[in-house]
């Protein structure tokens, strides 16, 4: 029994052995590289050949969305300079820069010069052949044309102590004053995350304790390095279609925004807001108070009226309740109806339900209104998201403004019945709206950051999406498909309809206060007009109504995603 015993203890201090060996040697794998870069470091005079130590943000394919790219730098070792002084002089007139600024650069050893050259500079520098000078390819993070500014945000310099102290309480990531670190949008969402520790891409020379160039190994140039501190921000953007709605709203859109969303899930795949920026760090430098103060806004998340298209939700609610049919009589008295009157001043006299609904007509749906009650539009409202402003993986502070308790006090059933008066809702919560009734009435948060990725593309956390919560039941969701196609096929959305494939959805025009001829113009819906893949929400600021100015911005994404090709596999699939 003793003997027994003992070959048990024998066997589980053998197996502790062995595990405690496997964690050693699992260490020395993950951190040889750290472990040598920094033994290099500290022998060495080199330099990052990276405009940030950071990790991507990509779409769901691991494509950049900031549009990375390596481009051509002049690097600078001054240890391997003959006569420091003189050729610093010589790089300084070649270049067209201030020879003291690069003299006070050179005392604190390698740096490069983040500029591109000239034909001139590039031929009089190749000619000049300064020891201790090199082109090298440099990673830029912000290229010409990248795509979603508003939801990668922009970086800039830490400004103030109290930022200072709140980068280094947030992690265990060391910062030093004048930083560069995300300022809004995932870049400032996920600062700790994608932050690196040491360079990846890095140029130098070996020295000895003196600071001399040892003899032999010459100018040492690493590309294809690992920093197991920083991760890459992976998203559920399609960047292919990012690029289509950002191409179309550039032609059509100066103000205003555009989401997509796959149907069936709540996977946002462009999220796009007009006007844009470009987030290169020289650009962050200039204060926002030199540029519109809009600039920075992302559309896609702020709040507006949505006009007629929050009858998307009278309807669900009526149809829901028992309260109409699709054939349910009305009557439209035009300019004279009260208490609100109809677009069309002639009025829709008498008109069915369904019809109403293609024609977005007015005194319809204030009545539709008063039959429900706002207890019941609040509940409907909420049921189907108008109340959620929460994105997965995109923590976008709430906007207090949004509360749709504000329809039950006195007089504002009727402007709320149409979209208006207190009722406020994002472009990323209609899309979710018009997803839920493509969706058999299944309601899904949206989602825009699928996980985190290490170095090789494997995503080691992931943001799993929200179980999607039914709204409405699915014989009310297919009354309510075939009210969306009838928008597009005889009803006022008819610039939306998508040729092939058809198209369903739903128009609004949301008066904007103070401009009488200006409106915030909506289309949402959805394409196929069978079998949903893209649900899609238009919002142009200043436009003249739904139908006619956000309706064919709609079709012609819509035309655009159809045709896209399938494409290759995307990380979300791992």
């Amino acid at each position: 029994m003793i003997r027994q015993r003992r070959m048990v203890a024998s066997f589980w201090i053998m197996v502790l052995i062995f595990g405690l060996v496997l964690a050693h040697l699992y260490q020395i794998q993950i951190q040889g590289y750290k472990y040598a870069r920094r033994a290099f470091d500290m022998s060495a005079q080199g330099v990052s050949l990276e405009q940030f130590n950071r990790g991507e943000i990509t779409d769901r394919y691991g494509f950049s969305l900031t549009g990375a790219y390596y481009a051509n730098r002049v690097v600078v070792i001054p240890v391997l300079m003959d006569n420091k002084e003189a050729r610093l002089q010589q790089l300084a007139a070649i270049l067209k820069l201030n020879p003291e600024q690069l003299k006070d650069r050179a005392k604190r050893g390698a740096f490069y010069i983040d500029r591109t050259l000239n034909g001139d500079s590039y031929t009089a520098l190749q000619k000049a052949k300064l020891p201790g000078v090199y082109l090298l390819p440099v990673y830029q993070r912000y290229g010409s044309d990248p795509l979603a500014v508003h939801v990668t945000g922009h970086m800039g310099k830490i400004s103030s102590r109290e930022q200072f102290e709140q980068l280094q309480d947030a992690g265990n990531k060391g910062y030093l004053l004048g930083d560069w670190v995300g300022q809004c949008g995932l870049e400032y969402f996920y600062e700790q995350q994608l932050k690196g520790t040491i360079a990846t891409r890095w140029a130098g020379v070996p020295v000895d304790a003196l600071g001399r160039v040892i003899q032999g190994p010459g100018l040492l140039v690493e590309s294809s390095g690992s920093d197991p501190g920083r991760l890459n921000v992976v998203t559920t953007i399609d960047g292919r279609i990012q690029r289509i709605v950002e191409n179309v709203m550039d032609k059509h859109i100066t103000t205003g925004a555009v989401v997509v969303m796959q149907a069936g899930t709540g996977d946002i795949l462009a999220m796009a807001s007009r006007p844009d920026y470009h987030p290169s760090f020289i650009q962050a430098l200039a204060g926002i108070d030199e540029m519109p103060g809009n600039l920075f806004v992302n559309h896609c998340t702020a709040l507006f009226q949505p006009g007629s298209v929050f009858k998307i939700v009278l309807a669900a609610a009526a149809l829901e309740e028992g309260l109409v049919q699709p054939d349910t009589v009305f009557n439209c008295a035009g300019a004279a109806a009260k208490p609100v009157r109809c677009w069309d001043a002639k009025g829709h006299g008498t008109i069915n339900f369904t019809q109403a609904f293609a024609e977005s007509c007015n005194p319809a749906f204030v009545e539709t209104g008063h039959r429900l009650g706002a207890g019941n539009v609040i509940r409907y409202a909420r049921a189907l998201g108008l109340d959620k402003q929460k994105i997965t993986g995109y923590p976008v502070p709430e906007d207090t403004r949004q509360d749709l308790s504000l329809i039950g006090a006195p007089y504002n059933l009727a402007n709320s019945s149409i979209g208006q008066g207190p009722v406020l809702v994002t472009p990323v919560q209609v899309a979710a709206l018009v997803n839920t009734i493509a969706s058999g009435g299944n309601y899904y948060t949206p989602r825009l950051v699928a996980g985190l990725s290490d170095d090789s593309g494997r995503l080691v956390r992931k943001f799993a999406a929200d179980s999607p919560v039914q709204a409405v039941s699915p014989k009310t969701a297919a009354q309510l498909q075939g009210l969306l196609r009838q928008v597009t096929e005889s009803g006022v959305g008819q610039k939306a309809a998508v040729p092939g494939v058809g198209s369903a959805g739903k128009t609004g025009s949301a008066q904007v206060s103070g401009e009488e001829e200006k409106v915030d113009a909506w289309f949402a819906g959805y394409v196929p007009a069978h079998s949903p893949r893209y649900v899609i929400s238009v919002l142009v600021r200043g436009g003249q109504s739904g139908g006619d100015t956000a309706a064919p911005v709609f079709r012609e994404i819509a035309s655009l995603c159809m045709e896209m090709e399938a494409g290759s596999e995307s990380i979300l699939s791992q």
